[in-house]
């Protein structure tokens, strides 16, 4: 049986358009909203802790801080009173850029809201701005289907999505957290990572995502070489007996700029890395002395 949804419900499909007016115009509706909208402290704004987007674009934030500081906040931020503070509903991205901008008061519209009607409203401000990247969209959908009990195709009708669309976000979810991370970084697109759930084996499944990114495969290229995978599994093996022969290369390299360091440096030098790109460098030093000779030596290398 369909969940009966609030007159709010029904207007969400459509966008926030529904909830806060556009306020160029003169409508009746534009009149209304504008007497609900009020000034307050930012320091009394909080962002709601079930807010769907985790990661926020440093560069954007700066970008629209800067353009706060000549215009203004244009569209008030979405609240709720929680007494102590006000919570936001909509606009979290606003508020961080105006808190960058140095800005002391923001113009919020106060309105209450359950805790389903809160997390759809998030969802689909962050959805229409394309803010979400697909796993937090994906958990978004994940907490209505569960917390919520909605049904899939409810939770397209809120989000003005296909029921396909909703069901392939989900999927991605059963992804190795380690791959859920990479896409969630940008390191694999939605298309590889829809084509690698056809990989249950989970350390495999990264193994793959890791060779997509290092050798810059296509989404067909991957499609192929996971068809290969699965049609016996020489590929994996492959890719294995690879990864161990360039880990042992790299000890190798690594071993010898180590024996470097240490003849140049006078002292114990260990080098960790991840990877063939990322690393750790220790250098051990003994007493007071050999501190201060060390910083002189760095220091000769940035004068030359």
């Amino acid at each position: 049986m369909a969940v009966k949804k609030s007159g709010l419900g029904k207007g969400l499909g459509k966008g926030l358009d529904s909830l806060i007016p556009d306020k160029v115009g003169n409508t009746e509706a534009n009149e209304e909203e504008a007497k609900d909208e009020m000034m307050v402290n930012i320091n009394k704004v909080e962002p709601n802790r079930a807010q769907p987007r985790k990661k926020f674009d440093e560069d954007a934030l700066l970008e629209l801080a800067e353009s706060i500081k000549q215009f203004g906040i244009l569209q008030p931020l979405l609240v709720q009173d929680q007494g102590a503070y006000y919570e936001l509903i909509a606009g979290e991205r606003r508020w961080r850029a105006a808190k960058l901008a140095g800005i002391k008061e923001i113009p919020v519209i106060i309105k209450k809201f359950n805790e389903q009607e809160r997390v759809e409203i998030s969802l689909i401000e962050n959805i229409q701005r394309e803010d979400l990247n697909p796993i937090e969209e994906a958990i978004a959908y994940k907490r209505l289907f569960e917390e919520f009990h909605l049904k899939q195709d409810e939770i397209a009708e809120r989000v003005s999505k296909s029921r396909t669309t909703v069901t392939n976000a989900m999927r991605l979810l059963k992804l190795d957290e380690k791959v859920q991370q990479m896409v969630i970084d940008e390191m694999l697109t939605t298309g590889h990572a829809r084509a690698l759930l056809a990989v249950e084996d989970q350390e495999a499944q990264y193994m793959v995502a890791q060779k997509i990114f290092d050798e810059k495969l296509s989404v067909r290229e991957t499609e192929k070489l996971i068809k290969k995978i699965l049609n016996g599994g020489q590929e994996t093996q492959k890719i294995e007996k690879k990864d161990e022969e360039d880990l042992k290369r790299l000890k190798i390299v690594y071993h010898n700029i180590e024996e470097n360091m240490k003849q140049t440096l006078g002292t114990k030098v260990v080098i960790n890395f991840k990877d063939k790109n990322k690393g750790r460098i220790e250098i051990e030093y003994y007493d007071a002395e050999q501190l201060e000779h060390l910083f002189e030596m760095i220091q000769s290398i940035n004068k030359q």
